[in-house]
């Protein structure tokens, strides 16, 4: 013998004591192994050493091409796994990967067909060596080669080898499918993090205003034309689509950064109050007011003052804020003294104030005033490509607050970027926020998420996309407290309203947001009213 092999056991066992106990540790190896290599090679190794079959390998296809290389394997060294390199259909094991059959060499000697290229002759024993090869199939396709040698001269069949490594090639299959869907996975969530961390860093001087659109791109350059002037900016579009955030922006890319900056929502505060809110109140101006109050312009000199729904705020005081604009000067309620202020006005609406003016419902004058520079913000659905950035971004930031770990499932974000979302960017954030805890496992399903849009689109009545802005105005919410319809429902807290508010909490099972849709109402004045009329609902 030429040379002695150190794992040549003959493993001539007649019982199935042998094949029972290698398949029983392969079944344990591969539940208990962290990583492919070691549960493949430890399969090898008993092949080898209770079997007989050595010098095992795995043949998968190379990266590169269709041919064939040694991935795993025991009994070769290293170089030898370094030439194990074959051609597409070269040699017995290109042969068995391009037909998925079986291949047996009774002597390798004999052959023409076997290559002694993994191994030198000169290293196997001086006696008759066979060669046995079978495919690694999945689904009926060969993904691989198992081959293995085995001296010919042995009580042990062959059909007990080849039925013992065909059931060790399932093994084996099931280990490299598994072991690639986490690759996958785990690619896909490299990818997902790159994204968000680009997406994060590109938008940090934009003050998390995430998007690539280009119609996004362009309101971000208008702000930032204007950002470091005095000029009054009106950001118009449909609620949800960001126009606080731009605010924000314009405040803090303005030499006013280190002033305040006010907001205040003119359709979430009653009428009889905003005066109050905007241009504070002189000590008994009216019954309650036991002291001096500062409105919110005042607060905001030297800064910026954010009037978001200025298309909600009643004729009186728009020509009150017409006088802000043009004189830098309020009255605070009750009051008589004038009292300078400077302070940049930034007006947010989702209405038409052109059409508003027309109907007699907003100033011309004043809408002349704000409408210096307007800024356009797009809906959702005219961003192409925004959903899959914002779904990312809202899926990484809700999982760490709520310690999930969900991923969306195949077909999610498709169904994600067809939907028209109404409610734009907050709508879809709340969605995702839903789908993160409603989520049965670590993916959500697209069957989950379709339940979850029916209920939404219950919810909000928008079966399909809402016009676009300012062709005309925003479908009106239900009437609410016999208000003209287009116009936001709400006035005044009536006491006869209770009731009413009541009855719209519980149809929507104890979500105020969905009953104050529900009547027409922001959530804001449906917890206002809430709290006027003391209602504390169970």
């Amino acid at each position: 013998m030429a040379g002695a092999d150190p794992h040549a056991l003959t493993g001539d066992t007649q019982t199935g004591d042998g094949d029972l106990t290698v398949l029983r540790e392969a079944a344990r190896l591969i539940g208990r192994a962290e990583a492919p290599e070691l549960a493949i090679s430890g399969i090898l190794r008993l092949l080898s050493q209770m079997l007989g079959l050595n010098r095992a390998r795995v043949m998968l296809p190379r990266i590169q091409d269709q041919g064939l290389s040694i991935r795993y394997a025991y009994g070769l060294t290293d170089e030898e796994r370094a030439r194990g390199v074959y051609e597409a259909g070269e040699g017995i094991a290109g042969r068995v990967m391009q037909s998925g059959q079986i291949a047996v060499v009774q002597d390798i000697d004999e052959d023409p067909m076997f290559l002694f290229r993994a191994v030198d002759r000169r290293t196997l024993p001086d006696e008759i060596v066979a060669y046995v090869a079978v495919p690694l199939m999945d689904a009926g396709v060969p993904m691989g080669v198992l081959a293995a040698h085995r001296l010919r001269q042995r009580p042990r069949k062959f059909d007990r080898d080849l039925a013992t490594l065909q059931t060790v090639a399932v093994f084996i299959v099931q280990i490299l499918k598994f072991n690639a869907l986490l690759e996958e996975r785990t690619a896909t969530l490299r990818d997902e993090n790159r994204q968000l961390k680009d997406a994060l860093n590109s938008a940090q001087p934009a003050h998390g205003i995430l998007g690539e659109s280009e119609s996004l791109r362009e309101a971000l350059r208008n702000a930032l034309k204007v950002a470091n002037t005095e000029v009054t900016v009106l950001l118009t579009g449909e609620s949800g689509t960001g126009k606080e955030r731009f605010s924000e922006l314009l405040h803090d890319q303005s030499q006013r950064r280190d002033g305040p900056l006010l907001a205040i929502n003119c359709a979430a505060i009653p009428e009889q109050l905003l005066e109050s809110e905007l241009f504070g109140h002189e000590k008994g101006a009216f019954t309650g007011a036991t002291a001096v109050k500062k409105g919110k312009i005042e607060m905001a000199d030297g800064g910026t003052l954010f009037l978001d729904e200025i298309g909600d705020m009643n004729p009186d005081l728009q020509s009150k804020l017409l006088r802000v604009l043009e004189k830098r000067m309020i009255q605070r309620v009750g009051g008589h003294r004038d009292i300078p202020v400077v302070v940049r006005i930034i007006a947010a609406t989702h209405k038409n104030l052109q059409q508003a003016v027309g109907e007699g419902r907003f100033r011309l004058d004043l809408y002349y005033r704000l409408n210096v520079f307007p800024i356009h913000l797009p809906p959702l659905r005219e961003r192409r490509g925004d959903v899959r950035l914002l779904t990312r971004h809202f899926l990484y930031r809700t999982n760490r607050e709520y310690q999930r770990n969900v991923v969306l499932g195949p077909g999610v974000l498709e169904r994600l970027e067809s939907y028209p979302w109404p409610g734009n960017i907050r709508q879809l954030e709340n969605i995702i926020r839903r789908a993160v805890l409603m989520a049965r496992g670590h993916t959500l399903e697209g069957a989950e998420l379709e339940a979850i849009l029916a209920s939404e689109s219950s919810q909000t009545q928008a079966q399909s996309a809402p016009p676009a802005w300012p062709a005309t105005t925003s479908p009106a919410p239900p009437a609410f407290a016999g208000e003209a319809e287009g116009l936001r429902p709400y006035r005044r807290v009536r006491a006869q309203d209770s009731a009413m508010l009541i009855q719209a909490l519980q149809q929507a099972g104890g979500n105020k947001s969905r009953a104050a849709r529900s009547l027409g109402m922001t959530p804001r004045q449906y917890r206002y009213h809430l709290d006027k009329l003391g209602l504390n609902p169970p």
